[in-house]
């Protein structure tokens, strides 16, 4: 199978002349070969643009190449401007299989009995089918009362993990060729890339580990109105099947319907920003696949919209150092203490040690300054994430996955926000709200909720501390003797060996004496062996 992959994707490449993306000069005499022996295989597509051209050859590849672009559409610290717009266009659209099928692979997951039990309906024509899985409506018995509850279950496609795991190679193939001989290679770091896209589609492909994401997201916000994620039927989940929740609510994406619902726009707006900046910022916890396929508004009360946020297979993840950092870097951000921003990124490790920190700092001037002279409600935030993120891509700034996710996830919401409400000032909104979060990672509530935070485990700790510096006191005055003792022994190994050194010598005395002692050598034999004797009885002494 991956022998007639490699060769689709060859012909598909050659056919769609991708392989310009190769210098020439740089290709080895075997590649130039190769090239030569599929001389049938001709760019027929001369007429478009090579971004185009990269962009279709993904589209006719199919489903795994299709999601690859649209991840690889979000790395625009890596891409041209020109190829991240072009790649962004591409559409998960993906026919539908068997949904006989589907429902067998269900009864297989979930085991026959309890799905004729809990089950009472189950329509097989699917509600969506995209890349990965497809998702049917059902009817299932309310646990806690057995009544009847709609649900939506949501299936892998059968044999797609071999397909995936075939194509990946494929793309590490390529990826290592262009890391080799394309002249952007270091830069793209392809190899990264496409390792980074391996650990995605694994993850999304099980579905326990989306259950437990969407599980997390739920309970973050179950004290806030601004998102609702459906509930799931962890009971009925496996890697390959999720239940959940069905919701009913109109596409962030569809404006007019939204308008015509009398939907408050400018508040629905404001409050993506929000549950964009509370997951970020508040939970460390986010959902990164945000595009408008995966968010729904709840219309029920027009006047006080609530987001709904479904397909949580891809979250990012902030540690406290990143957390610390981002708030650094705001707060020096928001003050136009540029030397502070690029000083940060070096001190973190973002970007090489040996920087110079004041190129930087003129280069991040550079990008932010213009932006600051313009009104706020002008102002891409998203843009200028990117833009920075394109400044320190020059002075090698390592690939930051998490931070990645962020810009994702951040361009996502304001592309919608400014759908919703053209006029959203995303900077109004969200700076209150990060320099209230920035002062609660920096000042003195931050002292107190990390003492807060560690006073169970000095607690637990507090009873045995007099024991454990009884034990450090005994182990250091053990330690004192132990020192004495082995300076003692070294003392007594080092008179040993003086001692059989003077024995030797004294034994080699008397011999050489005894040798010797004739009469002409009477006098020397005798005084040898006079210092023999008087050696000996040293080392006896010592």
């Amino acid at each position: 199978m991956r022998s007639q992959r490699l060769y689709q994707i060859i012909k598909t490449f050659l056919q769609y002349g991708l392989d310009e993306l190769l210098p020439k000069d740089k290709i080895p005499w075997y590649g130039k070969l190769l090239r030569m022996s599929f001389f049938w295989l001709r760019n027929q597509h001369k007429d478009k643009s090579l971004e185009q051209r990269f962009r279709l050859a993904i589209e006719s590849l199919g489903p795994v190449y299709i999601k690859f672009g649209q991840m690889l559409s979000t790395r625009r610290d890596l891409l041209s401007p020109a190829f991240a717009n072009e790649l962004a266009r591409l559409q998960d659209d993906v026919v539908a299989f068997d949904g006989a099928l589907a429902k067998q692979r269900i009864i297989e997951a979930i085991g026959e009995e309890k799905f004729s039990e809990v089950f009472l309906d189950f329509d097989q024509q699917p509600l969506a089918s995209a890349s990965i899985a497809q998702v049917h409506a059902a009817k299932m018995q309310r646990p806690e009362d057995n009544e009847p509850m709609e649900v939506v279950i949501k299936v892998i496609r059968p044999g797609i993990e071999p397909v995936i795991l075939a194509d990946i190679e494929v793309m590490q193939g390529f990826a290592k060729l262009v890391s080799q001989y394309y002249h952007e290679g270091k830069r793209l770091r392809p190899v990264e890339v496409v390792n980074e896209y391996r650990k995605t589609i694994i993850d999304e492909l099980d579905l326990l580990r989306e259950a437990a994401n969407s599980i997390q997201l739920k309970r973050n916000f179950s004290a806030d109105k601004v998102l609702y994620v459906p509930e799931v039927y962890s009971d009925y989940c496996t890697k390959e099947v999720m239940v959940l929740e069905r919701i009913y609510g109109i596409g962030v994406g569809e404006v007019e319907k939204l308008k015509a619902a009398n939907v408050n726009m400018k508040l629905l707006a404001e409050r993506g920003v929000e549950v964009f900046f509370t997951q970020v910022f508040r939970d460390s916890f986010f959902h990164a696949d945000m595009h408008p396929g995966n968010v729904f508004v709840d219309v029920t009360n027009p006047d006080d919209p609530t987001w709904i946020a479904i397909d949580c297979g891809i979250v990012g993840t902030l540690n406290k150092e990143d957390k610390r950092y981002l708030a650094e870097n705001f707060v020096a951000f928001f003050n136009r203490d540029y030397h502070q921003v690029a000083q940060l990124h070096v001190d973190s490790g973002w970007v090489p040690a040996d920087t110079n920190v004041e190129e930087f700092e003129f280069a991040i001037r550079t990008v932010c300054e213009p932006i600051f002279e313009k009104p706020l409600a002008e102002i891409s935030f998203g843009q200028v994430l990117i833009n920075l993120f394109n400044t320190a891509r020059r002075f090698d700034m390592e690939v930051q996955p998490q931070l990645v996710l962020l810009q994702k996830t951040l361009l996502y919401i304001e592309g919608l926000g400014r759908q919703l409400y053209p006029e959203l000032d995303l900077w109004k909104t969200a700076k209150p709200y990060l320099e209230s979060w920035v002062r609660e990672q920096m000042g003195p509530k931050a002292l107190f909720n990390q003492v807060k935070e560690n006073l169970p485990f000095w607690g637990e700790k507090l009873p045995e501390i007099p024991d454990l510096v009884y034990d450090y006191l005994k182990t250091s005055q053990q330690s004192k003797i132990n020192q004495l003792t082995l300076v003692k022994q070294m003392h007594q190994q080092h008179q040993q060996s003086k001692r059989l050194q003077l024995t030797v010598v004294s034994v080699g005395l008397l011999i050489a004496s005894s040798v010797v002692a004739t009469q002409e050598f009477f006098q020397l034999a005798a005084f040898g062996g006079v210092i023999a004797v008087i050696l000996m009885l040293r080392s006896l002494r010592d």
